[in-house]
């Protein structure tokens, strides 16, 4: 993974609730600086979230510095992500950044839908591509990750195949107690890995699952300056606060069973660009599996 997920936020409010007031004040510092409010998802969480009802996020990955800058960026890590409490599942389902869709009359990257417009954009197109309502979304900066992982003292991963990034070096089926120049490593490659883009989906998404299991055993060691410095300056969100601790009390038995999946298409060169073009079939079985896990008793 290259980004962080809205579960890290919801296991911080939770800490903040157990230690007092003071850490509910640093919370509420944090949640402040990174939430931006959407009058239609915004709202949509809150009501869903309490009243312990499914909910959909997406996850957005960006790759070009602090998130305060003028160019957004593409985003190069997108997921779907769906929490539903009366199961106690959380699904999660990746999609190619190099997905093949229409914008504005004009054939474009998936990751690109952001940069041409912002996170309501990026919403828009996800909601078209697989006919479905996402209820808000988490943008991660992919610099930040590094601080991220090291501010919670580092995560343990399972490599599933053999390489080599960044001056480190990897055994397929080996274990590794990675810090954040690790992990960020590891997320990024995807040139030796014979799946290409895919592979790095799948490592992306082991990132993700040991950062959550690290914020559920241990949820008061992410009440430090540095684990929320490193979210005020590198998340933004339009999950409000109210739905985080919703999240974070009524969602939590779902926080250790995840399940992930890949939205698979084929390679095709369009216009000079390199695109993995969707099936009909495909996008249906996307759509019914997040359905699905959205409408699962």
């Amino acid at each position: 993974m290259k980004k962080i997920i809205l579960w890290i936020c919801g296991i911080i409010v939770a800490a903040a609730v157990c230690v007092g007031g003071y850490g509910y004040y640093k919370i509420h510092h944090t949640t402040s600086s990174v939430y931006s409010y959407n009058r239609k998802t915004s709202v949509t969480s809150d009501n869903k979230t309490r009243a312990s009802k499914s909910v959909a996020y997406l996850m957005l990955g960006t790759d070009t510095g602090a998130l305060g800058r003028s160019y957004k960026g593409r985003t190069d890590t997108i997921m779907v992500m769906v929490v539903n409490p009366k199961t106690e599942k959380t699904t999660m389902v990746s999609i190619a950044r190099d997905t093949k869709i229409q914008f504005e009359g004009a054939t474009i990257k998936l990751n690109a839908a952001y940069a041409y417009g912002s996170s309501d954009t990026a919403i828009a197109a996800v909601e078209k591509l697989l006919n479905i309502k996402l209820d808000g979304y988490l943008l991660v900066n992919m610099g930040g990750l590094k601080k991220l992982v090291n501010a919670v003292g580092g995560v343990t991963v399972t490599s599933p195949i053999s390489f080599s990034e960044g001056g480190y070096t990897y055994t397929k089926g080996q274990t590794y107690n990675m810090d954040g120049a690790r992990a960020l490593e590891f997320s990024r490659m995807r040139h030796e890995d014979p799946r290409g883009d895919y592979g790095r989906q799948l490592r992306q998404q082991l990132i993700v699952k040991a950062i959550l299991q690290k914020a559920k055993n241990k949820p008061t060691s992410l009440l430090n300056t540095s684990f929320l410095d490193a979210v005020s300056d590198n998340v933004r969100t339009n999950i409000s606060l109210s739905s985080l601790k919703n999240l974070a009390t009524k969602y939590k038995g779902a926080i250790g069973n995840i399940s992930s999946d890949q939205m698979q298409g084929s390679s095709a060169m369009i216009n000079g660009q390199s695109f993995e073009v969707m099936s009909n079939s495909e996008i249906n079985r996307v759509h019914n599996e997040i359905e699905d896990a959205l409408n699962a008793k």
